[in-house]
């Protein structure tokens, strides 16, 4: 089992920075790649993804103004956004995947953002 808690989500002014951070426990050592989704109604979107190998993957609405790293013990992922938008306004994910002993996927319990005009 891989466990997320995430924190940083708050309140800001449209064209200002957050920082989201998201911690994995438990078996990380199964952990193939972690990232970020957006909550917004009716649907959850891609922010963006880092993956064991490099690989890294952005939405289409944050590219330019949102960057995604990893700590060196590949437990912690950190989401850095800059310029927010309001519609960047929504509740934050933090999902982790892997394959090694068994597919899974976890999410965390959300954080939120708001960005207000």
């Amino acid at each position: 089992q891989v466990q997320l808690v995430e924190s940083g989500g708050g309140l800001v002014q449209a064209g200002g920075s957050l920082t989201l951070s998201c911690t994995a426990s438990g078996s990380i050592n199964r952990i193939s790649g972690m990232g970020w989704y957006r909550q917004a109604p009716g649907k959850r979107d891609l922010v963006a993804t880092f993956s064991n190998g490099g690989r890294i993957n952005y939405g289409e609405s944050v590219k330019g103004r949102f960057s995604i790293s990893r700590n060196n013990a590949k437990d912690t992922v950190y989401l850095q956004m800059n310029s927010l938008k309001p519609e960047d306004t929504g509740v934050y994910y933090c999902n982790a995947w892997g394959s090694v002993g068994g597919t899974f996927d976890s999410w965390g319990q959300g954080t939120t953002v708001t960005v207000t005009v």
